[in-house]
Order: structure tokens, then sequence, then C-alpha cells
């Protein structure tokens, strides 16, 4: 997908709109503002996903800052300072994420791989946005980047992994199977798992704060025309935009069940410490009726494990996403387009959060 078209660095990056009509698109509920002392952590180069260290005190991102031509992974303080690379000044890096006792990382990268970046995928079909499915494998290193240890070794992608807070499994998205699917792991990368078998997408997936359950997006096709253009996606190794819906599962993969139908693109979803809510990303509120068609203004909204209580947490015109909270509930990240002298690319924000 380019990355001055719209906002980048997704692990599935599926921003353009929805090409059918809703199911119900109605507008989640506006209530008091929860985000305040928002604060710009970055200013150079675009930014995403930005992870909390286990003890709250640093922020793990991934970003093509000091003129990279694809993304790399860095570590910061929770106020801005102190910037470090800490992943290879060679390949392509995505989804970064703190081992608790945050000594070690783990991310998704194609360093081991020749050359510098892989190369940018030409639309297909029609799309005018599509996202490569790169041939990521995931590795672990220590925090500062060294003694890195490479944990899968698949020609497709494997990347999105999220550390149990036991520190004994990484959950993580993959295409090894034909599919694109949910898989658990050891934490050494022994013993690999599939959690979701279901023709489609499954991906993004983040563990419960007590590590019991799992909440991921996923779109399934349904008419042949959707099921060929699947089949596509996964022979030629790319994602063309989607609707998503955010579902949840035991950690077994047990007692799948479906919190969103609104045919809007909600996507990025992460825990609120409480275990009981989730926070994510979605366009929802960006409905076309003109164009038939959800826009591009993502939002961030909270809603309860079960299903109910949707709250709209931000209200600008521009993207938002990726949001995390800390892990003591006390503040939130995420990343944003809202700087106006950074129209087209991406932050990383922090703000407190206030019930």
């Amino acid at each position: 997908m380019t990355r001055h078209a719209l906002p980048p660095l997704f692990c599935l990056a599926l921003l353009a709109c929805a090409q059918r009509p809703p199911m119900a698109p109605a507008a989640g509920n506006h209530a008091a503002p929860q985000l305040v002392n928002i604060q710009q952590l970055t200013s150079d180069g675009d930014n995403g996903e930005a992870y909390f260290s286990w003890d709250d005190t640093r922020l793990i991102w991934q970003s093509n800052r000091q003129d990279q031509n694809c993304d790399k992974i860095w570590i910061m303080n929770v106020d801005g300072s102190e910037k470090r690379r800490v992943s290879p000044d060679h390949g392509a890096h995505t989804c970064a994420y703190f081992l608790p006792g945050d000594r070690q990382v783990v991310f998704a990268s194609t360093s081991h791989l020749p050359g510098d970046c892989p190369p940018k995928p030409a639309p297909r079909g029609g799309a005018r946005y599509i996202w490569a499915l790169h041939p990521y494998d995931i590795f672990r290193a220590d925090a500062d980047g060294s003694n890195p240890t490479r944990l899968t070794d698949n020609p497709k992608y494997d990347a999105e992994p999220v550390v149990s807070s036991d520190g004994q499994h990484i959950v993580f998205g993959s295409q090894r199977e034909g599919d694109f699917d949910i898989y658990v792991m050891n934490v050494d990368g022994s013993q690999v798992r599939r959690l979701t078998d279901r023709v489609g997408y499954d991906g993004g997936p983040w563990w419960s704060p007590d590590g019991s359950r799992i909440v991921w997006r996923a779109w399934y096709p349904e008419t042949a025309k959707e099921h060929a253009l699947w089949r596509d996606c996964m022979e030629h190794d790319y994602i063309v935009p989607v609707p998503l819906d955010l579902w949840v599962m035991d950690a077994d993969g047990a007692n799948k069940r479906r919190l969103t139908d609104n045919g809007a693109t909600n996507w990025a979803p992460s825990w609120h410490p409480d275990g009981r809510r989730i926070v994510f990303a979605s366009n929802v509120d960006d409905w076309h009726p003109d164009l038939g068609r959800f826009g591009h203004n993502f939002e961030l909204y909270l809603i309860d494990a079960g299903g109910g209580g949707l709250t709209r947490l931000t209200d600008n015109a521009v993207f938002d996403s990726f949001p995390m909270f800390s892990h003591d509930g006390r503040k939130l990240v995420w990343g944003s387009n809202r700087n106006p002298t950074k129209p087209r690319a991406t932050d990383i924000y922090l703000a407190d959060w206030v019930e």
C-alpha cells in the first residue's frame, strides 16, 4: 500500500472503504471526552503501532524516520525522549512488542532476506490500494536489538506477534497454510498451533490481560466473486480493502464470538487492563450515502467484550488507530494524522485516560 495516499504502517492496512452497503450503519455513542493532555511524541517520518513496555515507561514502535525506505523498529521513553533503533538497519520491519520483564522484544522482519526493502506492490484487480504480504518472519531480540533469534521459518507472511502476560506464548497472524489465520506458539517458537480455520482473513490478534482470550479482526468471503478475489489474494500475496469485524475466542481457539456487524472496517483491537473492554479503530461513523461506502476517517472506540456499550473516544476529521492502554490503565497511546503540518503522515500520540 502506498504510504503517501493514506496512513501507512498497518499490520493489516485495510483503509479503503467497504464496497457494499453497511449492515445497520449506526454511529457509536458520543460520550464525554476521556482522553486529556494529548501529547505528540514523534515528528519525523511516518510512524505507527506504538505499544507499551510492561512497566509502562517505554514504547516500541515502527517508523521510516531518518529517510528510511521502509519501516524499522524503535524504542523511546513515554515522554518521547531517547529514541533509538533496535531492529537491523536493513529489511522491512513491523509489529513489535515487549516480552514481560521488558528485557526482550519481538518483531516481524525481512532482514533475513537479501536486499534492503521488499518491492512495493502494484495494484491488482482494479483495487486502488493493496497491502503486500511480505515474507516476514518473527524475531526475538534483547531490548537493545542485540542477540536476534529467528522464531519462525516460513516463506510466506508471519507477523503481528503479541506476547501473553505470563511470557509463555506468542499469538500471531500467518499465511503459512494457504489462508490467513491466527496461530499461537511457545515463546521460543516451538509448538505452533492453528487457532482459526475458516476461509478468509483472520489477523491482528491480541491477548486479554489474563491470557484467557484473544480478540482479532476478520473477514470471510461469502459470494463466488469474493471467494475468487480471496484465492487471488492468497496466490499472489496481497490483501485488498474489505470490511472487518471484531471477534473474540478462548486462548485455545474455542468459543468464537463476533462482536461487531456494521459493514465498516473495525480493526486494531487491544484490551483495556480490566479485561472487560476492548479499544479499536473503525470508520463506522464515516458512511457516505452518496457514494454507498465508508470513508477513510478512522476514529477510536471502546466496546464491551460482550459486544455492547460502544463508545466513541476521538472526534476529528483524520485518521486515528493503533490504540493501546498502558498496563496501569492511566494512559492511551495511538497513531494519528492530526498534525496539520503532516497531513499525509502518521505520528504517535499519548494521552491521559480519564473514566
